[in-house]
């Protein structure tokens, strides 16, 4: 199981969680979110990250050529996309994992995507995490989770990852280094 921090807009948080014991790093490429970066923002630092940590580039439905542009001019790894993208306008040449919001139930998930992020029903929002036992994807469980509630998450559902952004902010695109540790620390307890 690995542990993403979502939300990166900075070095500093950047290093913090990786420190921390992060194994990705998810970056907003969607400029209505408090947490979005730019390319421009990232380039001068973002390949000093160690090669072992994923870059994930997060998406709301935008165009394959821009994903791949992105994707290419900072050394991505993955793609996230959390609109209303069908597998036939995924982009190609990439890792995809397909993002869900989970509003109650859960309809059949399919296309060409290496994992499905369920999310909950607004920013940090849980959901029924009963859900997630009906995918046979790998999951990565996102969706409200806190230093207080991952344990209890990851006991339950098993995921092949989890995710937080808002969870361990001091504010919307800044990270608080003493909530990351808690949660990566208690995501990573056997």
């Amino acid at each position: 199981m690995f542990v993403k921090i979502c939300g990166i807009t900075n070095r500093d948080d950047a290093f913090a969680a990786v420190d921390a014991g992060a194994r990705a790093l998810g970056f907003i490429f969607y400029s209505r979110s408090p947490r979005a970066a730019t390319p421009e923002a990232l380039e001068p630092w973002i390949e000093e990250l160690p090669a072992e940590v994923w870059r994930v580039g997060v998406y709301v439905n935008e165009s394959p050529a821009t994903i791949i542009e992105i994707s290419t001019r900072l050394h991505l790894d993955i793609a996230q996309l959390h609109g209303s993208e069908t597998p036939d306008v995924y982009p190609r040449g990439i890792r995809v994992w397909k993002a869900i919001r989970v509003n109650g139930t859960l309809s059949a998930i399919t296309g060409d995507h290496e994992a499905v992020l369920l999310d909950g029903p607004g920013s940090g929002q849980t959901f029924d995490w009963n859900i997630a036992a009906t995918v046979s994807q790998p999951v990565i469980l996102a969706g409200g989770l806190t230093p207080d509630n991952i344990r209890a998450a990851i006991e339950k559902t098993q995921p092949w990852g989890v995710d937080t952004a808002s969870g361990v902010e001091r504010s919307p695109g800044y990270k608080d280094r003493e909530r990351m540790k808690m949660f990566i620390k208690a995501a990573l307890r056997s």
